[in-house]
């Protein structure tokens, strides 16, 4: 049986893809950014109870299969996730400020599908086989 999550009057296991890009497509989540940006994302996501099933952080991109409660719609899981990594990861890097002094890091939309009949173990595959030719310094997010 699957791994339901349970609330007072639901049982729910919500998955969907999720695909956030870089404003411009710049290539700025690599080394300190990149790991600061992977534990902001898991801290979000905690507080508003979404689990991070699958991940992988590139320079231009996030990629993960997260579950979301049914309480929360999909549109305001995105803005938390998007909004505060934002806020914070410019707060904290000089570098990121300069080049997005319009205070905004995620490009304007995302990408996002539900897991449907596609077993979570061939989305968590997919999810790692999009590792880019090169190493890209292990931004797995697990």
């Amino acid at each position: 049986m699957q791994d339901y999550k349970r609330g007072s009057h639901t049982v729910w296991d919500l998955k969907y893809r999720l695909v956030l890009t870089t404003k411009y497509r710049y290539q700025v989540l690599g080394g300190d950014v990149g790991l600061r940006c992977r534990e902001l994302l898991r801290d979000i996501a905690r507080s508003k109870e979404m689990q991070i099933y699958a991940g992988l952080i590139t320079r231009d991109h996030v990629h993960m299969l997260i579950g979301i409660p049914p309480q929360i719609s999909v549109s305001r899981a995105v803005q938390s996730l998007k909004g505060k990594s934002s806020h914070r990861l410019l707060t904290e890097f000089r570098s990121l400020k300069k080049r997005y002094w319009g205070q905004h890091l995620w490009a304007r939309g995302y990408w996002m599908v539900s897991s449907g009949n596609v077993t979570d173990e061939m989305w968590k595959e997919y999810i790692i086989n999009q590792q880019p030719p090169e190493l890209d310094d292990d931004f797995d997010v697990v």
